[in-house]
């Protein structure tokens, strides 16, 4: 990676999770990026991400998917939550990016751009905005339902300074 990045943290679960939190995040970087690669979840289902516990309805998601047989598209406003994924991704052994913009500035909405997919089945590509200035401090990523990430499954989490 470009030396502009600088790797925060890395969590493998040593058993199964419903969510994954980073917490502490410090307003060091410009971004953040994470990234990670999900092993054998209990079942496909959405993946919710919030910040700084907040559980109002000040997100909203405009997700892109297709599973080399059909298309969708799907717009979700005042949500407790930013949706990841919808119906055409399968994330058996599926990984994601995700992109945090700005997420420091105490002046603008935060947006994140994500991709995430399994090669074998499906692929998706989503826009999310959480209605806040607050400078995003923990973030938190959950799976759907009453699901679970797998055992194995990594996350891994990067700032992204400024390039000199």
């Amino acid at each position: 990676m470009a030396t502009t990045y600088e790797k925060i943290a890395t969590t493998t679960l040593g058993s199964a999770a419903a969510t994954v939190t980073f917490s502490s995040i410090t307003g060091t970087y410009t971004d953040f990026r994470l990234i990670y690669n999900s092993v054998n979840p209990s079942n496909q289902d959405t993946i919710l991400i919030t910040f700084n516990g907040d559980t109002g309805n000040n997100y909203s998601s405009t997700i892109l998917g297709g599973n080399g047989t059909a298309a969708g598209s799907e717009r979700r406003s005042t949500q407790p939550y930013i949706m990841v994924t919808n119906n055409y991704v399968n994330l058996t052994n599926g990984n994601g990016l995700f992109d945090f913009m700005n997420y420091s500035n105490t002046t603008t909405f935060k947006t994140v751009l994500m991709r995430t997919g399994n090669a074998a089945n499906s692929t998706v590509a989503s826009v999310g905005l959480w209605q806040s200035t607050s400078a995003i401090t923990s973030l938190s990523m959950a799976i759907g339902g009453s699901y679970t990430f797998g055992t194995g499954s990594t996350f891994t989490l990067y700032g992204i300074l400024k390039a000199a």
